[in-house]
């Protein structure tokens, strides 16, 4: 059992779903919520399954942008999962350093607290428009990544560890295609699609959940984690959510992708593969020893090789499968 996790963003889908799975698991004794949005943390408080948790839980509203406030609620010791950020594309475009301030300085005082409170781990939660960005969310994400990656290189005497999940879009979440095709079809609406050819992987909340708790707890080598996924194609969930499949085709939006990539062609040259994830080596270490290390370590028989791990060449989700993740998503 964790003795004190601090979840910036704590108020969020993952926040709030990871909250819920430590304690119906009974993996923490006592969990910070660390968010601005004093609304959702009223709402938190009011809800009949957290009611039940109130002893084991501490609210403290605050904003990553804020050092002092940070220094006040992360003590020494504690596990650090960063999940707060500015995650709309379009938004992020509209107001770039507001996204240069919370994904960038935010990640770096969060970073820099945690060292100095020498705490157990951080681990960051980034996303796949981090590989080989095209808009400034994933360019925020992957200098985050970075600042955070970096901590363990430059940290000093300090024992605190620093690691990075990355994984893409999750079913399910805040403007998802699920729900927002569900919707659609309720209201007897064409399903909006921006290319026939588009393509995801597939990551529950639960499992996403699962997958930070196991590199929270378990994991210790440094680098970006990345879990290995089904996928599905737009074209294919369109139809297991609607027999009659009105489409109507929108166009790409500035800084989309057809494809998720969460392993670029040149990040795989320094990618190790475990059996259910992969990890993607420090920039700044000796690629060759480190690989031939932990190959030896872990007797890894295998690693990525000069090819993206994208969507489009993942294992894909059939008909079947589609319905049974759709009709467990509310």
């Amino acid at each position: 059992m964790l003795n004190r996790v601090v979840i910036t963003g704590g108020t969020g889908s993952f926040g709030k779903k990871f909250i819920e799975f430590l304690l119906k698991n009974k993996l923490a004794k006592k969990i910070v919520l660390f968010s601005r949005d004093e609304h959702k943390h009223q709402e938190i408080k009011s809800n009949l399954f957290f009611k039940k948790y109130l002893s084991y839980l501490r609210f403290y509203v605050g904003d990553i942008r804020d050092k002092n406030r940070l220094n006040l609620v992360i003590k020494k010791n504690d596990y650090v999962v960063h999940a707060a950020a500015m995650k709309h594309v379009d938004i992020c475009e509209y107001n770039p350093f507001e996204a240069v301030n919370t994904n960038i300085i935010g990640t770096q005082n969060l970073v820099d607290i945690c060292i100095n409170k020498e705490i157990k781990k951080l681990v960051m939660l980034s996303t796949d428009k981090a590989a080989a960005p095209l808009n400034l969310y994933g360019a925020t994400k992957l200098a985050a990544e970075k600042l955070v990656i970096s901590a363990n290189m430059y940290k000093g005497s300090s024992k605190a560890k620093f690691l990075v999940v990355r994984y893409g879009n999750v079913a399910g979440s805040k403007g998802s295609v699920i729900p927002l095709f569900k919707e659609m079809v309720k209201k007897k609406q064409a399903l909006t699609i921006t290319d026939k050819k588009m393509t995801r992987f597939n990551l529950s909340l639960l499992d996403s959940c699962r997958f930070v708790y196991k590199i929270l707890k378990f994991k210790n080598i440094e680098g970006v984690y990345v879990p290995k996924l089904k996928s599905y194609s737009i074209l294919d969930i369109a139809s297991a959510i609607s027999k009659e499949k009105k489409i109507k085709l929108i166009g790409i939006r500035p800084g989309e992708k057809i494809h998720e990539v969460m392993i670029t062609k040149d990040e795989s040259l320094y990618t190790l593969e475990f059996s259910d994830h992969f990890l993607i080596a420090p920039s700044y270490v000796i690629v060759k020893n480190f690989i031939k290390k932990y190959k030896l370590k872990f007797k890894i028989k295998k690693s990525l090789l000069n090819k993206d791990y994208s969507s489009d060449s993942a294992k894909r989700l059939n008909i079947n499968e589609l319905k049974k993740i759709i009709s467990d998503i509310p």
